[in-house]
């Protein structure tokens, strides 16, 4: 009798545990909207893509993600993060998305989701412009070059100044801080993606110019970063779906032009490199 309670306990404890993982199993894009809002991290000192403006966010990313989040129904919250503090947050859920553009590597795409493309994240130079003496991108051979730490273009960068011969590089918390050693003469050149640099150049012409050509490393495109898993793929196709939308009508290339001077048509599916 005591056997026989004992194993209708059992069957019953596993049903109670099937029940419990069925209920358990997350859907990220249910959450959200059950929540009305997306809680987001980004660095808002990556001009023109995030930027504080007399302490007010704007940027390329958030009209994009404005525009995103209607198409969801729900509100964005925008968080300032410092960029290598996104992605380990990200990792322990402290938010939904990492819209700080994050360009997409082999590695990452093992360990994370990834949107659509933004944007392009090719790797380029700038110098001072009153700078003659360096003008092709193997010009930094032996020079001094910043960059922001735990970026893809810092990686790109090293592996390019190994190929070289030597580059030193010099590793900066914003790429605001990078700019200014520049300006100040306490650097050779400043790497960075292409976009990033052409709105530098553009809005302070009198004191930084691009390299020609500036771009040295392989193609590569920014995107935003989901968790991994299953948990996050209705949220990521979400996303992807507004992002296509969004193309098909205009509106990124309106955004781009407003921030960049220039529209780049991007890939329509994640790139798998």
């Amino acid at each position: 009798m005591t056997m026989n309670t004992s194993f209708k306990a059992a069957l019953f404890g596993l049903a109670a545990l099937g029940l419990t993982g069925t209920a358990a199993s997350a859907d990220q894009l249910a959450d959200v909207k059950a929540a009305g809002k997306i809680v987001t991290a980004t660095d808002m000192h990556y001009a023109p893509f995030d930027m504080l403006t007399n302490g007010t966010y704007e940027g390329m990313t958030k009209d994009l993600f404005d525009e995103v989040s209607k198409e969801l129904g729900v509100e964005p919250v925008y968080q300032d993060i410092p960029w290598t503090a996104e992605l380990p947050g990200l990792e322990v859920k402290k938010f939904d998305i990492v819209i700080a553009p994050v360009t997409i590597t082999a590695e990452r795409l093992e360990r994370y989701t990834f949107t659509l493309p933004i944007a392009d994240a090719t790797v380029s130079l700038v110098k001072a412009a009153a700078n003659t003496e360096m003008n092709k991108p193997e010009d930094i051979k032996g020079k001094t070059v910043g960059v922001q730490q735990g970026t893809a273009q810092f990686k790109q960068l090293q592996a390019y100044g190994e190929s070289l011969g030597g580059v030193t590089v010099k590793e900066y918390g914003t790429t605001d801080e990078a700019y200014a050693d520049l300006a100040a003469g306490r650097l050779d050149a400043v790497a960075g993606s292409l976009p990033n640099l052409t709105y530098l150049v553009k809005n302070r012409p009198e004191t930084f110019a691009l390299f020609e050509p500036a771009q040295f490393g392989e193609p590569s495109y920014f995107a935003w970063v989901l968790r991994p898993g299953e948990d996050s793929a209705s949220f990521q196709k979400a996303i992807n779906d507004a992002v296509l939308k969004m193309t098909d009508d205009g509106r990124v290339k309106a955004i781009q032009e407003k921030w960049l001077g220039t529209y780049t048509e991007l890939p329509r599916e994640v790139p798998t490199k």
